[in-house]
């Protein structure tokens, strides 16, 4: 299955359920192309030891989702 996600949210814990989403989606073996929009292009500067939004957009990037900013 293709799917994309687009994301446009500033808060954390929106971003972070998208990358968590999109990474299941991965591991089922779907092509997954996550699309970040509006405050949610400054993911990094949002991440925190509560919400690992770097490390989680580079398991996403590296189980070859698409990541569009």
């Amino acid at each position: 299955m293709k799917t994309t996600l687009m994301v446009c949210s500033g808060d954390p814990e929106v971003v972070w359920n998208a990358f968590r989403m999109g990474n299941l989606m991965l591991e089922q073996m779907d092509d997954v192309t996550m699309f970040l929009n509006g405050p949610a292009v400054r993911y990094a500067s949002l991440a925190s030891e509560q919400f690992p939004l770097v490390e989680l957009a580079k398991v996403f990037t590296l189980s070859e989702g698409v990541l569009l900013a």
